[in-house]
Parts: C-alpha cells; sequence; structure tokens
C-alpha cells in the first residue's frame, strides 16, 4: 500500500460527528488528498527545497430552505477552494503545519455559508516510517 493510500485510508476512519438535529440542515463539501508542493518547514533545507503536503478540506454548508441548488452561484466551490489554497502557498514559505492550517481554515470561512471547517494538513514524507505526520483542526463561524 502506497504512503498516499494509507493516508486516505487513515483519514477515512476519523468519525464526524452528526449535526445535531435542532441545527441548521448543512451539506458538506470537501477537498480529499489534495498533493500539492509546498516550502514548509522549520529546517534550513525546507526553506527552500518544496516538498509534498497532503491537504484534506471539510466545509459544513448551510443549506439554503426550499430548492437544491441549481446553479454555481449557489454552492461553494471545491474547485475555487483548490485554487484559493494553491494562491496561499505560492505566496512563499510558511514554518509550521499549524500556521498553515489556521490560514486554510480563514480561507475556507471566508464564505459566510461556511458553518464549520476542518483542516487536514500533512507531510506524507516527513518521516519514513510514518505513512504521514501533520494536524487537523477544526474551526465554528462564531
Amino acid at each position: 500500500m502506497t504512503i498516499h493510500a494509507r493516508a486516505r485510508a487513515a483519514w477515512a476512519e476519523i468519525p464526524v460527528p452528526a449535526i445535531s438535529e435542532a441545527s441548521q440542515p448543512a451539506r458538506r463539501v470537501f477537498v480529499r488528498d489534495l498533493l500539492l508542493d509546498a516550502l514548509i518547514g522549520i529546517y534550513p533545507e525546507e526553506r527552500v527545497k518544496p516538498q509534498k503536503i497532503l491537504i484534506n478540506l471539510e466545509l459544513w454548508v448551510a443549506e439554503t430552505p426550499g430548492e437544491p441548488p441549481r446553479s454555481y452561484d449557489e454552492v461553494v466551490c471545491y474547485e475555487q477552494l483548490v485554487k484559493r489554497t494553491k494562491a496561499l502557498l505560492a505566496e512563499g514559505h510558511i514554518d509550521l503545519v499549524e500556521t498553515l492550517a489556521e490560514r486554510l481554515a480563514v480561507l475556507c470561512l471566508a464564505d459566510e455559508r461556511v458553518l464549520r471547517t476542518r483542516v487536514r494538513v500533512e507531510k506524507p514524507e516527513a518521516i519514513a516510517e510514518a505513512a504521514g505526520v501533520g494536524v487537523e483542526i477544526e474551526r465554528r463561524r462564531r
């Protein structure tokens, strides 16, 4: 099993808490296993040599009452999430995966329809004996 396959299997095992009956109806938009190159890390070589990172984004998006969405303007677009993620990485070096995760959470919550987000950032090649190391955070709209 490849590192990527192991990481996908591990991600699938994480339970997703149910949204309570009393809460606003929501749909879950996700980007799974986005594999990108990034300048990330605290070591000197990590400042100049890109490394693979694996990003997972989950967004709980408020549904509007009535008909299901029928147009592109009515949904949170995962393609735009990927483009914004790439643009964030293109801004330059980031010291910590925790910092990147927080910036990605802010990016996800920028859309007023997003109620909460879960962001996972992994470095699949950082430790040879591990399928991946990283951080996962969850943030809610206040």
